[in-house]
């Protein structure tokens, strides 16, 4: 090693310019902030979204629709992931718990059963919402629904 071949570690250094090191610096004097008015300023700050007076974009754009306060959000599940829940864990019974323990649900959703894909086990299945078509095709394999 000699001290000419010694070189900054990659990613170490950067290639940007320093702003307000003196006007040698090429970018000293109003540091690239203009002359006089608020922005010239330290301590500066504007709002979010603000244009300077004119009606800003997010209340020129006309709102619609409504979203309720009440609304239930239901976590889906499809008969193919009970179906394959059942032959990988050899279970007849499918519940809030053993949706928990495999990691299909968490413990805070409420489950609701949709009819995607085919069930060939009779399943007897607990959760807090079930479709026709889930119920349909889980009563003609020959099990149960409970709903929670």
């Amino acid at each position: 090693m000699k001290l000419h071949t010694l070189q900054p570690a990659a990613g170490s250094t950067k290639n940007r310019k320093r702003i307000g090191r003196g006007t040698g610096s090429g970018r000293g004097g109003t540091s690239t902030r203009g002359h006089k008015g608020a922005k010239s300023r330290s301590g500066y700050k504007t709002k979010i979204g603000f244009e300077g007076g004119q009606m800003p974009l997010q209340r020129r754009v006309p709102k619609f629709g409504f979203k309720s306060l009440n609304r239930v959000e239901f976590k889906p599940v499809n008969l193919d992931t009970l179906q394959s829940l059942a032959e990988q864990f050899k279970l007849d019974t499918i519940d809030m718990e053993a949706m928990i323990s495999h990691g299909i649900a968490s413990k805070n959703d409420k489950v609701k059963v949709l009819g995607g894909g085919e069930l060939s086990s009779k399943l007897t299945v607990s959760a807090h919402g079930f479709s026709a078509s889930a119920v349909a095709a889980i009563e003609k394999a020959g099990g149960s629904v409970n709903k929670i």
